[in-house]
């Protein structure tokens, strides 16, 4: 999956999208992490008498590996993006997120595009020596597979109508994990704690205690030591950022990141290094992260300022902040650098 993050496990735990900071000595703190879908992920409750739950959000994770995963073979998506054109029959959270997914394709005209698997797949952001530019000819013939509609679904079947494209569900699928363990939480009676899927932060309800709040600092781009520039408080939202700074490699002097513009097949490049989206759902937050930062600065701030309990911070390739317009009343901030 996308957006594969460094590997830091504390209770004061930095990643390279968001740090949690004003992590001072918490009562009776429980916390487990683990590695899934290529990221370390960490569950933070406030009582003891929860500790079974981290457990069983644990075990989500590792069930939606085994479905959402592009690589694994045998999961939903690996089998209808190797299904040859033929109907697939796929389980009910499968559909639920391809569908959460082709709505965020439509609603962008295609610029968030879920059958982006060929393309994504030619760019190697992983940690090797090796990375390199693929060719044009391969991004031309990456980029003639990616069309949304060619997504059918009928009941849980699911037919690629194009053979030869492929889904990639990284740019949503950590959100709507997220999700659902705030939901499984939830049911059992959990009523704070902090989930956080390599940087995807969603609370699971206020913090118990004074103050009531979670202070998520966003990174400052490129730090090489986790320097923050912004820091937020929030009490039940969940806080996703997409950053060049995240996965990149550097090749002939270029710096080559991944988030993809999918008109030229290229890393996007348009003067920003992040967007963050805080609001109440972190799969919107995760879909929203990639998709505002492809608009750019100006259509994105206008595009979030339309959308309802939804806030944005973006940090510019000059060193700006911009911001929406609740920042600072609904989202409280400081600015940082």
């Amino acid at each position: 999956m996308k957006k594969l993050l460094s590997l830091v496990l504390s209770l004061c735990l930095l990643t390279p999208t968001v740090l949690i900071t004003g992590c001072g000595r918490q009562q009776d703190n429980i916390s487990k992490t683990g590695i899934y879908f290529d990221t370390v992920i960490q569950i933070t409750l406030y009582d003891s008498k929860y500790e079974t739950y981290l457990d069983g959000c644990l075990t989500l994770a590792q069930k939606y590996e085994d479905l959402f995963s592009t690589t694994k073979e045998g999961t939903d998506i690996w089998n209808i993006n190797h299904s040859n054109g033929t109907a697939v029959t796929v389980a009910d959270e499968t559909i639920t997120l391809l569908q959460k997914g082709l709505e965020y394709s439509e609603k962008s005209n295609g610029r968030f595009d879920i059958t982006v698997g060929r393309l994504s797949s030619l760019w190697d952001f992983s940690e090797t020596t090796d990375r390199e530019v693929p060719s044009p000819e391969a991004i031309a013939a990456a980029l003639a597979t990616i069309d949304y509609h060619a997504v059918m679904i009928d009941g849980n079947q699911v037919t690629l109508t194009n053979p030869d494209a492929a889904i990639d569900l990284g740019g949503i699928a950590k959100g709507y994990i997220a999700d659902q363990m705030k939901q499984y939480l939830n049911d059992h009676g959990v009523t704070s704690g902090l989930i956080n899927l390599g940087g995807n932060v969603l609370s699971v309800g206020p913090k118990p205690g004074n103050p009531s709040y979670y202070q998520i600092a966003i990174q400052k781009p490129f730090s090489s030591d986790g320097e923050a520039a912004v820091s937020l408080q929030v009490t039940t939202q969940s806080v996703v950022t997409s950053g060049t700074y995240q996965r990149y490699f550097e090749a002939d002097g270029t710096l080559y990141h991944h988030i993809l513009d999918l008109s030229t097949g290229y890393p996007c490049n348009n003067g920003l290094d992040s967007v963050t989206i805080i609001s109440d759902h972190s799969v919107d937050c995760d879909a929203l992260s990639t998709l505002v930062f492809l608009m750019g600065a100006d259509d994105g701030l206008e595009y979030v300022e339309s959308l309802p309990n939804t806030e944005a911070v973006f940090l510019t390739s000059d060193g700006d902040i911009l911001h929406t317009s609740g920042m600072g009343t609904t989202i409280p901030y400081t600015i940082l650098q």
